[in-house]
């Protein structure tokens, strides 16, 4: 899951606990969040960063369910084509997991040979988009965390 730092980062979700990843209005990185369920855990990545990479790790703590600030019209986020009567966007809601011992940068991530495939480190501009499970676990042994599997 992207953020821009200077917006929301790790130490951010670390300080509040949980907080609703909202805003996302990109159906395909919507989607993504539709499939996420409760207990899964998310990468936390800073995008617009210098460097970009991986920061830390949150949990899924509230299924995907519609995103109110899209009906709100002095919600940067708001879309006037979504109503609560058909909701166009969702949210999830996450919880801090771990800030990373070591943050994991995009070249870093780029250069390891294990994970090429890895969608973030293709073009890839989507705020939200899925990690199989052996780049998962790549990045947490890249970043020394702790895999944490119960919710």
């Amino acid at each position: 899951m992207k953020t821009e730092p200077d917006v929301f980062s790790i130490d951010d979700l670390q300080r509040r606990g949980k907080e609703p990843w909202d805003g996302v209005r990109n159906y395909q990185a919507r989607n993504h969040m539709r499939a996420m369920t409760v207990g899964d855990l998310a990468l936390v990545y800073h995008s617009n960063a210098a460097p970009p990479g991986v920061a830390g790790l949150a949990r899924i703590s509230r299924a995907a369910h519609p995103d109110p600030s899209a009906w709100n019209p002095k919600s940067p986020y708001f879309d006037p084509k979504s109503s609560s009567d058909a909701p166009r966007w969702d949210m999830v809601e996450v919880a801090f997991v771990e800030k990373f011992p070591r943050f994991v940068a995009l070249e870093e991530l780029k250069a390891d040979p294990e994970l090429t495939d890895m969608i973030v480190t293709k073009r890839s501009r989507l705020s939200v988009q899925p990690v199989a499970p052996e780049h998962f676990a790549r990045v947490l042994a890249l970043a020394q965390a702790r895999h944490i599997v119960s919710p």
